[in-house]
């Protein structure tokens, strides 16, 4: 199950009514949960076999609310504040280049409109194309390459005007 179907599963639940709803397969576990005030809480666990000189654990445990690479206002801190800010919809490993030998997806200064890809963030070995939902132009970049990322942590500035 990939990251676009995971999304789809909790738009689907959140949407449904339901306030529970657990989903195991044979390499992982999806459990989403849906307050009374309508938000959404997920949890998924991925296993992975590892060595038998090693442990069996969890290898990647993510729970946070509900979240695409929704836009937010950055924090109002002198001129930033008129900045949208992308953010990490995943946990993984941020790159700016489809490969070490190929260009950046987006520099500082590229004018970018939704839908075009802005980074990958690997997970589990998967590599996610992070999509932006806003246009403008990328003021700043506030993650280097190769970086560990935590879900809805801030990618990039993004000057809407």
């Amino acid at each position: 199950m990939d990251i676009k179907e995971i999304q789809n599963l909790i738009k689907f639940v959140a949407k449904s009514g339901a306030t529970e709803v657990k989903l195991e397969m044979d390499d992982f576990k999806i459990t989403i949960k849906t307050t009374e005030t309508g938000s959404t809480e997920t949890t998924y666990i991925q296993q992975v076999p590892v060595a038998p000189s090693m442990p069996q654990a969890p290898v990647a445990t993510a729970a946070a609310p509900v979240a695409t690479e929704a836009p937010a206002a950055a924090a109002p801190a002198g001129d930033d504040a008129k900045y949208i800010t992308v953010k990490s919809p995943i946990i993984g490993t941020f790159y700016r280049k489809p490969a070490p030998d190929k260009a950046p997806f987006a520099e500082v200064g590229t004018v970018i409109k939704p839908g075009d890809v802005v980074c990958v963030i690997e997970a589990m070995k998967l590599f996610n194309e992070i999509e932006s939902e806003v246009s403008g132009k990328i003021v700043k970049i506030l993650v280097d390459d190769s970086s560990p990322v935590e879900f809805d942590q801030p990618l990039f500035l993004v000057d809407p005007s």
